[in-house]
């Protein structure tokens, strides 16, 4: 498992409630509520060792190692959230449902649906060996060779787990089969209207083009919402391995093409212009990393499914983006986050949404 570029602040961690009360801000973790949670689901034994990991944008992720054995525990961030956002239960459910099926996910060990233990819902999975592909490769894997084989890993586990026949996974009522596109434009219209912290008449505009050009969308299946190469690990060895997908807090049922529009929008190309602020995955500029057009052909290969019209999925993205990285720039802001990149996000959510409302006039 990664670890983070964050430290833990001062405040992150205590033992009771009673300290969490006493701070400014509430507590990410209380230990002594949490520890007798995991004795008794047989996690571990006694005192742990505590390190956040991943990017920490979102939904905070710790692995915790006590007696030897480590686990990953994830949580939504401090303060009062959108409803249905960050919702870490839902993520617990769809991981539990598709690992059965064959996804390629961390097991589910527990979940803690009781806010009382550390203040929020939380879950605790598995650890998993291997490493998530950020700014660089791993050594084993940074041949043109093997970045054209990991790219085309990641496309066929997202043609996996499309595959998987939700209902029976036991997600029924996880999500509503039809209607998908018009469900997250509002969606988003609605969060944006609690994550804003200032007019961005692009955000609008994009809305509006999105609702005039709704595509024809193929049969639903799982979505996983923010399927990029950053959010997923690869084996340390060669061959190009995929062994686990995560950050699974956008799933829902759906149409499968917005997966993959939303993977093309974050894949850069050699030859594309800078990306700025949330071009995350620059490494894909590098030689053997396939086009977004072969990534798109290799899903149509695996999935059966034609991508009809990658702009409108292009844009829904950059769209939803810039709606997200707003709350995350507002949490930032208001003290609710110590993260300190999404202090930088104020010009970046303008941008992606100039970069939207660009796309949409082709």
């Amino acid at each position: 498992m990664s670890s983070s570029p964050h430290a833990l602040a001062p405040d992150d961690v205590v033992r009771t409630h009673e300290e969490s009360a006493a701070q400014e801000r509430e507590a990410l973790l209380v230990l002594d509520p949490l520890l007798a949670f995991l004795d008794e689901h047989a996690i571990g034994s006694g005192e742990p060792e505590i390190a956040p990991i991943g990017d920490g944008h979102s939904n905070h992720t710790f692995l915790v190692t006590r007696g030897g054995r480590s686990v990953v525990l994830r949580r939504p961030p401090r303060g009062e959230l959108a409803p249905s956002a960050h919702d870490v239960l839902r993520e617990a459910r769809v991981i539990s449902a598709v690992g059965p099926a064959g996804v390629r996910v961390p097991a589910v060990l527990a979940v803690g649906n009781d806010p009382s233990i550390i203040g929020k819902p939380f879950y605790v999975m598995e650890a998993v060996a291997g490493e998530v592909i950020g700014d660089r490769v791993p050594a084993a894997l940074d041949t043109p060779e093997q970045r054209r084989a990991l790219s085309f890993e990641l496309v066929d586990a997202l043609a996996e787990l499309h595959a998987v026949p939700w209902r029976a996974a036991g997600l029924e009522g996880f999500g509503r089969p039809s209607g998908y596109a018009e469900r997250q434009i509002r969606r988003f219209l609605a969060l944006w209207e609690v994550n804003r912290t200032r007019a961005i008449p692009a955000v609008e505009r994009v809305a509006a083009w999105l609702g005039a050009n709704l595509p024809d969308s193929p049969p639903a299946t799982i979505v996983h919402g923010d399927y990029r190469l950053g959010n997923v690990m690869f084996a340390s060895a060669a061959p190009a391995r995929l062994n686990a997908i995560l950050d699974w807090e956008m799933s829902t049922i759906g149409d499968p093409l917005a997966d993959l529009g939303y993977l093309c929008m974050m894949w850069s190309e050699a030859d594309d212009p800078e990306g700025g602020l949330f071009e995350l995955n620059t490494v894909t500029r590098a030689q053997g990393f396939p086009a977004r057009a072969e990534l798109v052909a290799r899903y149509e290969e695996r999935s059966g499914r034609a991508m009809r019209d990658i702009r409108w999925y292009t844009v829904l993205a950059l769209w939803k983006a810039a709606v997200f990285m707003e709350g995350n720039f507002k949490r930032a802001t208001s003290g609710l986050s110590d993260d300190p990149f999404s202090k930088t996000f104020g010009d970046g959510v303008i941008d992606l949404a100039r970069r939207a409302e660009a796309v949409t006039r082709g």
